[in-house]
């Protein structure tokens, strides 16, 4: 059985970055909390963290902090029953997985009310679409948002929406590279922008115009340095169209072909034990999403 007091002495280091913030928060000396770490690592075998700055959990410490993050989830269903139990309404964290391009358009919006009024703090992890969902395999996250259907075992899958992505470039950036007109083969020769090594948008994009193989790319991981670079000039990429309203309207970004989009589907993953705070946040999702996902039936 798990000594949840060495449990909870793992997520303090982890959640406040560092032996000495955690040992405030658990009202404990910084070397209590650095004795009941080794105990832990001592019953289980293994290292939990690695003792970097800040620390980190090590694959088994992830695994760990999982496990803890359900248990106070459903802890926290007892309290509504059993007053007694709570402990002077602590915000509860809740790590999710999601895309940089939710992150920077439509999540906060969606969200924050439910945050404000339910008391939870979120520690945010950003993947790509594509590979979200290995967070929960690895039970890194009680939930994630991610491009796939199909969920991990112990979890459930719920469509949102889509984002709708369009291929712009600014115009000078077209003048240069296309001055008898946009073409896939003119596009296949122009340099373009990419997320990361993980993110096939604009792979897919050219696929569909009949074009395979690689291309010339920036990589840029980050959505808002993604926009920054597509208005320099320095390649055409797939934004979101929730992003960018401002600059297509003003003319300083423009769409390549009006007629081609790429809708990509955002399921909602989550556990299925994680008690009612998460229900509940499924559901707020559910009913809000749609006020800036497009349906996937529109594709």
């Amino acid at each position: 059985m798990f000594d949840y007091k060495l449990l909870s002495a793992l997520a303090a280091v982890v959640e406040q970055a560092g032996f000495e913030r955690a040992a405030h928060v658990l009202g404990l000396s910084q070397s209590a909390v650095s004795q009941r770490i080794k105990l832990l690592e001592a019953r289980i075998g293994q290292p939990v963290l690695v003792r970097a700055t800040p620390p980190s959990p090590t694959d088994i410490g992830r695994r760990l902090l999982n496990h803890v993050q359900q248990v106070r989830l459903l802890e926290r269903d007892l309290q509504s029953v059993v007053p007694a139990l709570d402990e002077g309404g602590i915000a509860e964290r809740l790590r999710i997985a999601l895309n940089a391009d939710s992150l920077a358009t439509w999540w906060a919006p969606a969200v924050g009310d439910f945050c404000a009024e339910h008391r939870l703090l979120t520690d945010l992890v950003v993947e790509d679409q594509d590979v979200g969902l290995k967070r929960m395999r690895a039970g890194e996250v009680a939930a994630c948002l991610c491009g796939s259907e199909r969920p991990v075992a112990g979890a459930r899958s719920l469509l949102l929406g889509a984002m709708r992505y369009r291929a712009l470039a600014s115009p000078a950036f077209i003048a240069r590279h296309f001055p008898h007109g946009v073409t896939a083969q003119a596009l296949a020769r122009s340099p373009a922008l990419v997320f990361g090594p993980d993110d096939f948008l604009q792979h897919r994009y050219l696929a569909s115009l009949g074009v395979e193989g690689g291309f010339e790319h920036h990589l840029c991981p980050s959505s808002e340095g993604f926009i920054r670079m597509t208005e320099s000039g320095m390649g055409w990429g797939l934004v979101p169209e929730l992003q960018v309203q401002e600059q297509l309207a003003s003319g300083k970004l423009v769409e390549l072909l009006s007629d081609r989009c790429i809708d990509v589907p955002l399921y909602w993953h989550h556990w299925r034990n994680g008690g009612q705070l998460l229900t509940q946040l499924t559901d707020h999702l559910a009913k809000k999403a749609g006020q800036w996902l497009v349906p996937l039936a529109a594709q």
